[in-house]
Parts: C-alpha cells; structure tokens; sequence
C-alpha cells in the first residue's frame, strides 16, 4: 500500500524542527523503519508544510514512523492508489453502476 503523509508545522516548533531533521543527515532522513520505504518527499519550507510519498504492507510500521515526528508536527495520513490501481478501482466501479440510469421495463 501507498500512503500520503502531509504535514504541517507551527512556527513555534519550526527551528527545532529543522534542527532535528539536519541533524539525521541523508541517510537518516531516508530511514522510515525496516518494513516502509519512502518514495519521495517534497517540502514548502516557506509554508512550514509538506507531503511524504510511503509504501508498506505493515500499517503500524507506517504509524509508527509517522509517530517520531507527531509531536512536533501535525501529520495526516491518508491510502492513496497510483494509476494502474486507480485505473482498476475506476473499471471496477463502472461495473457495479452498469444498470444506472436504465429505465427498467416492467
């Protein structure tokens, strides 16, 4: 599973913040844990904001990583699907309403 994370940070958290997140380095940066990779991570650091891009099949090891940086930060957490999978979902969905908007015959 894929997960968007989209975080956003207060001011008065924001140098410590940034004190924390230089300190790791990159290869500590790219660390979410054994079970989650990252697949990308994109910052507004004007707006004290920015999303992350997760892949994992263990749920609490996603909670888990996001649980490190949830006390400085507030961080939603959302499933998302890339095009193959939302293509799919959509063809699947198309099948279950078939029948709507047909007038049925009695």
């Amino acid at each position: 599973m894929k997960f968007l994370g989209k975080w956003a940070i207060d001011q008065e958290n924001w140098l410590s913040v940034m004190s924390m997140w230089a300190k790791l380095g990159s290869e500590g940066r790219a660390n979410a844990g054994e079970e989650v990779k990252i697949l990308g991570r994109w910052h507004d650091t004007a707006a004290r904001t920015g999303v992350i891009i997760m892949e994992s099949d263990n749920f609490a090891a996603v909670q888990r990583y996001i649980g490190l940086w949830n006390p400085f930060m507030d961080i939603e957490l959302t499933v998302v699907v890339d095009d193959e999978e939302a293509a799919k979902v959509a063809e699947q969905l198309l099948e279950d309403h078939e029948d709507d908007g047909e007038d049925d015959e009695d």
